[in-house]
């Protein structure tokens, strides 16, 4: 087991410790709905630091990230960031992942820790064009400053306008008394926030810096439970869960990170996908009554016929109901349709709705 480097920080805070990801990290604290409410409302920290980051640096970096990514990483400026795939060749996905472009030649691809080593395997048997790869995921870590409040409560510790960092865009400057940290707006949850890249020997000290400048805000630490929940009702997908190597970007309704402006892994099956349709497709619904849906439930008509499977499904913290995603058969993926889903021994209706379930 893998240990992050705020393992005895998290520890004191009194945080569960789970496995995940072949890393020891902190599930919860005070508890998830408790943690749910402090991003939605407030601001709160998330330890991410079990994420995988690789560098893809020289002149071939781009037509390498261009051939294995399914998002078209040309249009990156220097402090840009972009969510692509990794397709395979099978018609699912390797991964998704955040593109930055940190220099001219220089990118930086933030991938899932549970696939970090898959991921490097399939980008250096694709790399045929001499880009340098480094693995940089064991000596850096990772901090999500996620929450309505985070620009206001972060300000005093950066020189770097955080207001002025559009969604997507991220700044190198000084964060918490270290130089050339990453700070990019983006996050998991749907309320806002940062993310900073910083190395292992550094993080302790910017993590200390955060809670003292966010005190008068609230600031909680955030354990990956809630994570999850706030994920979900902003309806993103969760790789092993919604996405896998058998789902397509099309199916998954990641057509918008599909570009077919170039050609990447097994892009022409996918643009037929796209140009005849699929048979199934990821949709969100709500439950109609009481109930919690869970992955791997079956999803049925109103004569039991199984229609699809549940992959991702929680009690919403912010809605008080129960919500999930599904890949449904097509004929049942409209707004609207009545669907129901296998709760153990009850069948219990729910409605297809649109995403996100929160709103804000």
């Amino acid at each position: 087991m893998k240990e992050i480097a705020l393992k005895k920080i998290h520890e004191a805070l009194g945080a569960k410790m789970v496995p995940f990801a072949g890393y020891n990290m902190p599930v919860q604290y005070e508890g998830i709905n408790i943690e749910h409410e402090t991003v939605r409302n407030g601001v709160g920290v998330f330890d991410v630091s079990h994420m995988g980051e690789f560098l893809i640096e020289g002149e071939n970096a781009l037509a390498l990230i261009q051939k294995v990514t399914s998002n078209d990483a040309s249009k990156l400026n220097i402090d840009d960031a972009q969510y692509s795939c990794i397709p395979n060749a099978q018609g699912g996905i390797v991964d998704d992942l955040i593109v930055y472009r940190i220099k001219e030649n220089t990118y930086l691809l933030v991938v899932n820790a549970s696939n970090i080593e898959k991921d490097w395997d399939w980008i250096s048997s694709h790399n045929d064009v001499n880009a340098e790869m480094k693995n940089i995921s064991e000596t850096y870590s990772l901090l999500a400053i996620q929450g309505p409040k985070a620009v206001e409560a972060m300000q005093s510790i950066t020189s770097v306008d955080l207001a002025a960092i559009p969604f997507y865009k991220f700044k190198v400057g000084d964060f918490a008394g270290i130089e050339h940290v990453i700070i990019s707006a983006t996050g998991y949850t749907g309320s806002g926030g940062f993310e900073i890249y910083c190395k292992n020997e550094e993080v302790e000290q910017i993590w200390l810096k955060v809670f003292e400048a966010g005190a008068e805000y609230g600031i909680k630490p955030i354990g990956l439970a809630a994570r999850d929940t706030l994920r979900l009702e902003m309806g993103y997908c969760l790789y092993g869960n919604d996405i896998t190597d058998t789902t397509s970007p099309i199916e998954a309704g990641l057509g918008w990170i599909t570009k077919f402006t170039k050609e990447f892994t097994n892009s022409k099956n996918l643009l037929k996908q796209k140009e005849e349709g699929v048979s199934r497709r990821l949709k969100a619904f709500e439950l109609d009554v009481r109930g919690i849906p869970r992955q791997g439930y079956d999803i049925v008509d109103e004569n039991n016929n199984k229609i699809g499977e549940v992959t991702s499904g929680t009690m919403s913290p912010s809605l008080k109901k129960g919500i999930g995603m599904g890949y449904v058969n097509k004929g049942y993926t409209k707004l609207g349709t009545k669907i129901f889903i296998q709760i153990r021994n009850k069948t219990v209706p729910a409605t297809i709705v649109k995403l996100p379930f929160y709103k804000g």
